[in-house]
């Protein structure tokens, strides 16, 4: 069942995608690394945690974006789900659709979990920083959906 994990690391050049949006509009991930990004990886839309991490996010949008920073949430999704999750949350950040779950792997947010003794392959709740030009700043994995943000803020020194 182990699937080597990739863990991105600073210094690292973020890899290239495209998926779908919230919208269905195609996102070239190119057109993304122009600006500086954080992008959470989260295994379901609707579930609590990550309804709470997104409304976090949400919440402290304005901030983040005073410092330069686009907020992107990725999951394995289907665009008209994450169309309702982000209706439903009044979310004003972009979501992006991986359900094959590739963009994941390359980014090392998908590999071996636990739950309740059972070892399972999925989605690794996880958050890179990049700067402009997609260059990693930060690779966080297997973080909590609870406090992250505020994580966020000390990390990046506001």
């Amino acid at each position: 069942m182990t699937e080597s994990a990739v863990r991105l690391e600073a210094g690292n050049l973020a890899p290239k995608f495209a998926l779908l949006d919230q919208d269905g509009n195609s996102i070239n991930s190119e057109k993304l690394f122009n600006s500086p990004t954080i992008f959470f990886f989260f295994p379901a839309a609707g579930s609590p945690g990550c309804s709470k991490e997104a409304a976090d996010f949400q919440d402290n949008l304005k901030v983040f974006a005073e410092k330069g920073f686009k907020i992107v949430g990725i999951s394995p999704d289907e665009p008209d789900r994450l169309k309702e999750f982000s209706r439903s949350h009044d979310l004003e950040f972009q979501l992006l659709s991986d359900p094959d779950v590739l963009v994941h792997k390359a980014f090392g947010a998908h590999g071996e979990k636990s739950l309740y003794g059972r070892i399972y392959m999925g989605v690794l709740r996880s958050t890179i920083i990049l700067g402009a030009g997609g260059v990693i700043q930060q690779a966080m994995y297997n973080v909590k959906a609870t406090g992250h943000t505020n994580m966020l803020k000390k990390r990046l020194g506001f």
